[in-house]
């Protein structure tokens, strides 16, 4: 299973999710949020992290133009769309992109049909809010395409077997505190998610 650590804010944290096996990191460029990072620091972590690490910008209420902007000023490889849109606006993007479904009901992961997703679970906040979504919504259904977030720790994984995520994303579940990442959490989470 693929995991991303989200809500990255400095080098050292990067770096350390990198060394632990990340396959993804996330920076959320939505400055309401305690784990906002500018465009010009994201470059700066990225310029130095190793190959092979996927990097995600988080995107909220952006306008197209600000989102492509971002994309070209950080260095990143997606951009992660955490506000509601429809199947147009993703293809009128001129970079990678990855849509965020905040799900309320079943209905709600159906959206986007078969296309890669991540899913988690609505709040008024966006992101980080440690939410948990109702895992009953995923069962017979084929998961291989969806990113699983909201209330992740590196103690409640054993709970996502069977389903077959393509991957897992976590932000808050391994923090020491709001935009600090807890390096034995994130370690932890890594290990217990490739063993899924």
């Amino acid at each position: 299973m693929r995991v991303k650590i989200c809500g990255i804010t400095n080098y050292d944290d990067a770096m350390y999710a990198s060394e632990a096996g990340a396959d993804a990191l996330g920076f959320v460029f939505y400055e309401k949020s305690p784990r906002f990072i500018s465009f010009e620091e994201t470059a700066k972590i990225i310029e130095k992290l190793p190959p092979f690490i996927s990097k995600v910008g988080l995107f909220v209420e952006h306008s197209k133009e600000q989102i492509e902007e971002g994309f070209r000023l950080s260095g990143i490889d997606i951009a992660q769309i955490h506000f509601d849109v429809n199947e147009a606006f993703l293809k009128s993007l001129a970079c990678k992109s990855l849509p965020v479904i905040r799900a309320k009901s079943a209905k709600d992961i159906e959206r986007f049909g078969n296309s890669y997703k991540l899913v988690d679970a609505y709040c008024e906040s966006y992101g980080g809010s440690g939410k948990r979504l109702n895992l009953e919504w995923f069962k017979d259904k084929d998961c291989s395409k969806i990113i699983i977030a909201g209330g992740l720790t590196p103690f409640n994984l054993e709970q996502l077997e069977g389903f077959n995520f393509y991957g897992v994303d976590v932000s808050s579940g391994v923090e020491a505190s709001k935009g600090k990442k807890d390096f034995k959490k994130v370690k932890e989470f890594i290990k217990n998610a490739k063993n899924i």
